[in-house]
């Protein structure tokens, strides 16, 4: 089955999230077209100003910190644990 176009763009942040962590640590960038748009301090920025050019749905924000922490949720439900 093809990647959507968002997972791609998410496959890019993994196969170069070291190099973008040197660059952009703690930045909440926004990736579409195997491309950096902005780094922002704030998520909420980061939608806000790409929106005033790109249509929701075309571009990722994706927080750039190192490891799986910015990418993994858990969730914790009576004794069952999914990760």
């Amino acid at each position: 089955m093809e990647k959507s176009a968002l997972e791609k763009e998410f496959d890019f942040f993994l196969e170069h999230q070291a190099e973008l962590v040197k660059e952009y640590n703690g930045k909440y960038i926004v990736i579409k077209d195997q491309k950096i748009l902005g780094a922002y301090d704030d998520q909420l920025e980061a939608v806000e100003e790409t929106l005033k050019v790109h249509a929701l749905g075309t571009f990722i924000v994706q927080l750039c910190t190192p490891g799986s922490e910015a990418y993994s949720l858990t969730f914790y439900t009576g004794r069952v644990v999914f990760a």
